[in-house]
């Protein structure tokens, strides 16, 4: 296989967005949250002796995650704090220590603004400063989800009876501040498997360790959607 230069030196790595027109598409199951859809397109469109090739997807309209930080004062002195919900996920029959995160589910919301919501709803807090931490697709093998990871920084905790009253999974799941080099820790022993809390930990040791230069502003480019709300669906 011929390598090919990602940047041939004149412009910053990144992924492409050229997605190919799908020429056939039907949704063979629906689901609550996310549908399953049958898709055929050509990988060369000018190529019309080519066979299409056929995949099924999980549509899916995407989501946000919080990595909310706090200096806590300790008789030895400062030490960072990620808040951290623990939650039961039932397809891995684990009860998972995770960011708080939420689906997009109101069409047209800003992303930092659904990203507040959930802080609210799932952990009882709220927070002045807001960064963009990490974009990612948690499956683009399979799944149209994409996910923005948000840096929430001067918390404070919801007054308790403007509290949302939580329901299913989310009624009993408690809710821990953690030091970060003990989350890191975590990560890096396997201990704990949520997707965007693994991103959002690696991806604040490494904004840290260059001096949050890189953060991003909270309406920053969010990757490509296809699919999302709002968005244009190929025909």
């Amino acid at each position: 296989m011929a390598e090919v230069p990602a940047s041939a030196g004149r412009s910053p790595l990144r992924d492409l967005s050229l997605p190919r027109r799908v020429k056939k598409s039907k949704t063979v199951f629906e689901g609550r949250v996310w549908d399953i859809a049958r898709e055929s397109f050509r990988m060369d469109p000018d190529d019309k002796g080519q066979e299409p090739l056929t995949r099924e997807l999980m549509v899916h309209p995407g989501a946000v995650a919080v990595l909310a930080l706090r200096t806590h004062l300790t008789t030895a002195g400062p030490v960072e704090q990620v808040a951290l919900v623990r939650q039961y996920r039932h397809p891995v029959g684990m009860e998972l220590w995770e960011v708080p995160a939420g689906l997009r589910d109101v069409a047209g919301e800003p992303l930092v603004e659904t990203a507040r919501r959930e802080l609210r709803e799932e952990a009882d807090l709220e927070a002045a400063e807001w960064h963009t931490l990490a974009d990612f697709f948690t499956t683009p093998g399979g799944s149209t989800e994409a996910i923005r990871v948000f840096l929430a920084r001067q918390v404070s905790a919801v007054p308790e009876g403007a509290r949302h009253e939580r329901e299913g999974e989310e009624a009993s799941m408690p809710l821990a501040w953690v030091n970060t080099d003990e989350v890191l820790d975590a990560v890096l022993d396997g201990r704990i498997h949520n997707p965007s809390t693994v991103v959002a930990v690696l991806a604040l040791h490494a904004h840290r360790a260059q001096a949050w230069r890189r953060l991003r502003p909270p309406d920053a480019p969010f990757v490509p959607d296809r699919r999302g709300p709002g968005a244009d669906r190929p025909a």
